[in-house]
């Protein structure tokens, strides 16, 4: 994990830790990085979701861009998976997404995505740290004519409705569905995208005030959508997060769909219809232990990576796998995006059960999850160093592996995107794990607060 860049961008407490001197400087450095014989004056998209600190971030990202010559098209509130594909449509050379996804209001982030639509490699990223960081070189300062401009493209958020609508094989007509769009960024396309597909939309949290964002609602809050939809005994739920890149699904009964089960359920019908490329599934090591026993009844390679969306994408790219994803509900199908698309996650579901004519509730017996307990510890950031270095955290993890061999396992990790660290334990005894997942966050906690 590199000094400015986490699994998923630049990130942090905007006008304290993401300051907008930083983001110029972010700015700067990704320009001329960029720039080169054959690049002289890069062109950059900037999208953003709801957050009060985005405008801020975006005349600052503006102001670093233009100094060192690069070109700016913004887009507006839009997804981040909607940066991605447009910076191919518009053929630019670069992509910028404000956001801090799940995260409350006041954080923010920039994650910067290549001429392709992926996200930065680790070189590219590093070099980039270098420049602001070490000031490795001084800041291009581009004079007269040299100076980029700004522009804007109204037609963004259409352009990125009509695209995932094209990906979508059979329309979602006679479906009744509810859409937490978390305040975020899917506020400006969700119901557009789902009604033009054909759905009945109940649409919840889409009202962004710049504070609200994902307060109490998205995907990581998922239970007022879980009883609106069974409230309104409707055929599916969908949340989606902050910058709308993350997808978990309700389903008719009103009980969780995670992204771990919309991966099989996805996975299951492309191998049936010999879509699967190479038979395999990319996940992280947090994927729940029952999608390894599903993966061996329906006869699928597993192939496990570190935790981040952009690991699943590598090892996808590097060896041509087309699905994969994350449990958090980051599902990436590469024959439609670059990135994880919650909405066309979404839609590609909901396609898949209006096709079968069946309940998503039934389709997802396909699964058996084991029994699971996270505990998220708030740590001090300057001490998350020595969780790599501490005996009594080591001792732990090893007492609570030993326990678990054989009928479990615990990962304890830091988190790429806040300051926490997360124990995670499965097992067969849902009272046994939770037990040991809160001894074992109790020592990290007094080790590290």
């Amino acid at each position: 994990m590199g000094r400015l860049f986490g699994t998923d961008g630049a990130r942090g407490v905007a006008n304290t830790e993401l300051t907008p001197e930083l983001a110029m400087n972010i700015g700067r450095a990704a320009a001329m990085v960029l720039i080169s014989d054959t690049v002289e004056h890069p062109t950059f998209l900037i999208g953003k979701d709801t957050r009060l600190s985005g405008d801020m971030l975006e005349g600052a990202l503006i102001a670093g861009l233009c100094s060192v010559g690069a070109n700016v098209v913004l887009l507006g509130v839009v997804p981040t998976p909607a940066v991605a594909y447009l910076i191919k449509k518009y053929k630019a050379d670069a992509g910028i997404m404000i956001s801090a996804s799940h995260n409350p209001f006041e954080f923010n982030g920039i994650k910067i995505f290549n001429d392709e639509g992926y996200k930065l490699p680790d070189l590219l990223e590093e070099q980039i740290e270098a420049i602001v960081l070490d000031h490795e070189v001084d800041y291009k300062v581009c004079k007269d004519s040299d100076i980029g401009s700004v522009t804007r493209k109204e037609e963004a958020v259409d352009d990125y409705i009509n695209h995932v609508i094209s990906t979508v094989e059979y329309d979602l007509k006679g479906m009744r569905i509810a859409l937490d769009c978390s305040n975020g960024s899917s506020s400006t396309t969700a119901r557009k995208l789902f009604e033009a597909l054909g759905a009945e939309c109940f649409v919840l949290f889409d009202t962004p005030d710049g504070v609200n964002i994902n307060a109490n609602c998205g995907s990581t809050h998922i239970e007022t959508l879980q009883r609106f939809v069974k409230d309104n005994n409707l055929d599916a739920g969908l949340a989606f997060d902050g910058d709308a890149d993350r997808c978990l699904a309700v389903d008719d009964n009103g009980e969780l769909v995670d992204g771990d089960y919309i991966i099989a359920i996805i996975a299951a019908d492309f191998k049936s219809r010999g879509m699967l490329k190479k038979n395999t599934v990319v996940c992280t090591i947090m994927t729940n232990m029952g999608f390894n026993k599903f993966c061996d009844i329906n006869g699928m390679n597993l192939v496990s990576t570190k935790v981040g969306d952009r690991y699943v994408l590598e090892t996808m790219l590097r060896e041509d796998y087309n699905i994969g994803g994350e449990q958090s509900g980051h599902v990436i199908c590469l024959d439609y995006s670059t990135t994880g698309d919650g909405q066309l996650t979404g839609a590609q579901l909901l396609s898949l059960i209006n096709r079968r004519q069946a309940k998503l509730s039934s389709i997802a017996t396909l699964m058996e999850r084991f029994p699971q307990v996270l505990v998220n510890v708030t740590i001090n950031p300057e001490l998350k160093t020595k969780f790599y270095t501490d005996k009594e955290i080591k001792e732990e993890i090893n007492r609570v592996d030993a326990i678990l061999e054989g009928r479990g396992r615990i990962i304890v990790r830091l988190s790429g995107t806040e300051p926490l660290v997360r124990v995670m334990l499965e097992g067969e005894d849902y009272a046994e794990i939770t037990r040991l997942a809160n001894e074992t966050a109790a020592i990290i906690k007094d080790k590290l607060s």
